[in-house]
């Protein structure tokens, strides 16, 4: 059995990585907000304009 009171090996960034990390996730941010936008947009051109409203409804 192992013994609990042992805490786990737990690794430091450097300031280096924890700058990478959040220029990543800035990125990221960024992408999926204008990918979010992209979608907005089409459903709104395609509610106005009524494409793709079959007749029967």
């Amino acid at each position: 059995m192992e013994d609990p009171t042992l805490k786990p090996d737990v690794r430091r960034f450097t300031p280096e990585e924890l700058a990478a990390r959040k220029k990543r996730n800035v990125w990221l941010g960024l992408a999926l907000g204008g990918f979010v936008v992209l979608v907005m947009i089409t459903t709104v051109i395609r509610l106005a304009t009524g494409t793709g409203i079959s007749g029967r409804m």
